[in-house]
Parts: C-alpha cells; sequence; structure tokens
C-alpha cells in the first residue's frame, strides 16, 4: 500500500471510538458511485480493516460513467469488494446479490465537479433525486442500520456575511435556474426527501454535507482546484487561477472527511444533517495556488509561477460563492469529530502521493 494511504487508513482507524468500529461487526455496507474520489478512500477503509472490524460485506455500485478504476478493480479481485455496474437511475436495487441484507448505505451516486456536473446536468439531478429515492423506497421498511446521504455544502449557495462560518441551520441562497442548480437544487430537494422518509417509515437516516474536500483519490483531472493546482505542478506547468484568487474556502483533507462520514453514519439515534469539514483556516485560492507552488519546489523541485487567465467558459465563475467556511460545533459535539490534518500538511502529503505513484493513475 501507498505510503501516504496507509498512514492515512491507520488515522482513520485510530479516530473511531471502540463501540463505533463495534457497529461495523458483521455488518454488510453498500456504497453507491464508489468509483469515485471519495469511494476510494471510503471503500479503501472498509477493504483494509475488513478483517478487524468484522466486516460481512463491502457492496459497490457504480455506472462507472467517468471510468472504472484500476484500484476498485484490484480491490474486488481480492475479494474484498463485491463490485456491480449498476446505474441508480433505471437499475433494479433488488436485482443485487446482498442488497436485500444491507444495513448500512452510502448514497454517493453524483458528479461532484462542477466542470463535470455542467456537462451532464441532469444524469446530475436524476441519480440525486430518483436514484435517491429507489434506494429510499428499496429500504423504507427493511430493518437497516443507517442511510447516508451525501448531500453537499452547495447546498447553502453564497450566504450572506452574517452566515459565514456557516451553520446546518442556515436555509441557503440558491439560484434554482443558475449554472449550478443541478447540483445544488438537486441536493437540497434529496435532503427534503430523506427527512420525509424518516418520519414516515423512521428510516435512520443522516444527511452529510461535505466542504471541499482534497487529496489522494482525486483524479488530476477532475477540475476542481486543488486537483487543477496539482497537476500543474506534476506536469511542471504554472499554476493558473480562473478568478482573481479571493474567493476565500477551508479545504478539509480526504482522511478527516472520511472520519466524519464514519462516524456520521454510524451515529443513527434520530435524523440528522452535519456538516463535515475543517473549520479553519479559511484561505484565499491564491494563498492555496501558493502553498502547492512552494511545496511543490520542496518536493518536485518545481518552478512554476501562479498566474490569472481569463477563462473560456462564460459560466464558469457564474454563482461561484466568494466565501466558503462551516461551523462544525455540532460534529464535534454529537459525533467526536475532530480533523487534525490542516491545508499545508494536506497538500504535503496529496503531492507526496502524487510523486509516489510516479503517475496520474490513483495506485495503492
Amino acid at each position: 500500500m501507498n505510503m501516504i494511504v496507509k498512514q492515512d487508513m491507520d488515522r482513520i482507524y485510530s479516530a473511531l471510538t471502540e463501540d463505533e468500529r463495534g457497529r461495523l461487526k458483521d455488518a454488510t455496507v453498500l456504497l453507491t458511485g464508489g468509483a469515485g474520489f471519495l469511494g476510494f478512500y471510503l471503500i479503501g477503509f472498509l477493504a483494509h480493516f475488513k478483517d478487524e472490524l468484522g466486516l460481512k460485506q463491502v457492496i459497490c455500485l457504480d455506472n462507472f460513467q467517468m471510468g472504472e478504476p484500476a484500484w476498485l478493480k484490484s480491490l474486488s479481485e481480492k475479494g474484498l469488494v463485491e463490485l456491480r455496474k449498476f446505474n441508480v437511475i433505471t437499475d433494479d436495487i433488488a436485482d443485487v446479490p446482498g442488497a436485500e441484507a444491507a444495513d448500512y448505505i452510502y448514497h454517493m451516486a453524483s458528479i461532484a465537479s462542477p466542470i463535470f456536473y455542467r456537462k451532464y446536468p441532469i444524469e446530475t439531478l436524476d441519480a440525486n433525486i430518483w436514484g435517491l429515492r429507489r434506494l429510499l423506497d428499496f429500504y423504507c421498511e427493511r430493518p437497516i442500520r443507517g442511510l447516508a446521504f451525501f448531500s453537499s455544502s452547495e447546498i447553502y449557495g453564497d450566504p450572506s456575511p452574517a452566515n459565514i462560518p456557516t451553520p446546518e441551520t442556515y436555509r441557503g441562497n440558491v439560484d434554482c435556474q443558475g449554472p449550478r442548480a443541478c447540483y445544488d437544487e438537486a441536493k437540497r430537494f434529496g435532503e427534503t426527501m430523506c427527512y420525509l422518509f424518516h418520519q414516515r417509515y423512521n428510516m435512520p437516516i443522516t444527511v452529510i454535507r461535505p466542504f471541499n474536500n482534497f487529496g489522494p483519490g482525486m483524479r488530476l483531472n477532475d477540475a476542481r482546484v486543488p486537483a487543477d493546482f496539482a497537476r500543474a505542478v506534476w506536469e511542471r506547468r504554472d499554476i493558473v487561477m480562473y478568478s482573481d484568487g479571493s474567493p476565500t474556502r477551508t479545504f478539509c483533507y480526504v482522511s478527516d472527511a472520511i472520519t466524519g462520514y464514519l462516524k456520521a453514519m454510524l451515529y443513527h439515534d434520530s435524523f440528522e444533517a452535519f456538516n463535515i469539514g475543517i473549520d479553519r483556516p479559511e484561505i484565499s485560492i491564491r494563498r492555496l495556488a501558493e502553498i502547492y507552488q512552494q511545496t511543490g519546489r520542496e518536493i518536485f523541485g518545481y518552478t512554476g509561477q501562479v498566474r490569472f487567465e481569463t477563462s473560456t467558459d462564460a459560466e464558469y465563475l457564474a454563482n461561484n460563492p466568494n466565501r466558503r467556511c462551516p461551523v462544525i460545533d455540532k460534529a464535534r459535539k454529537m459525533l467526536g469529530y475532530a480533523p487534525q490534518v490542516d491545508v499545508e500538511q494536506g497538500v504535503r502529503y496529496f503531492l507526496q502521493y502524487i510523486r509516489e505513484c510516479g503517475k496520474e493513475e490513483l495506485v495503492w
């Protein structure tokens, strides 16, 4: 196993309590959309610690619209993951062997990169609405232990300054007809469905709202900023920003994010929504570019510059929030969630991972 991935896996395992790890004993975990960025670590963690956790089965469903990754095929060939090509919009979950006995369900099937979900807007909407509805219908009267819907920090839209940092109670400021609406509004409607199914069927549902995750598992052609900057360093090109660099974000390293997602799933006393991310530091895109530049210099001998260009995509910055920063007090208090890796160390881990792989393909 790659050194960076291994230390991240160990960090995730250590961050779970004995009680949380015990809840996975003899459990079947089913994940939709597992071939993507977050699946790389979430499925990888469950596969790597399958015996230690006493897991019964890990089932990954994906339509492989963005490709079938070698790392996932490898886990499948080793018998650690049951892998099936599956379209959550049109295929019947009842036809998946083992699905009826799933204890925990993660619904992650959705394109998450703005460049790509604007290319496939209806498919993105359908996965988050009709794909989720089919899962809720199938599991609403089955004795599951938990279902987690991956929503997004994008459900908040562009908050007013008084609502940044943003708590779970903020209701949002979203354009329902903009270029991001297929993703933002589908996530919002998905949350409503989860709430209603919990009310009617008392389903143990958790809504997860990720905030700007990054790290190993991101394809370098992902087209989100952390991957764009990493690719520029890897290819020894200038780091190019398509804004003036002033928008600010907090960036949550993947091992902290996965820890939060596991804790959120394993908390099922009631219906809850959790911001999962890191609350500091909130830095500008320009500052993030400088961190990649400086760290790339140390790891790769990188000599590129940071510069600005105007995007040829007229909608590239449309409805792009100027600030994005979560309040994570609820996850801290209720889940014991405590992110450990700051953005500078996270960028270092990401670039070290890329150097050790020696290529763009994701490897274990």
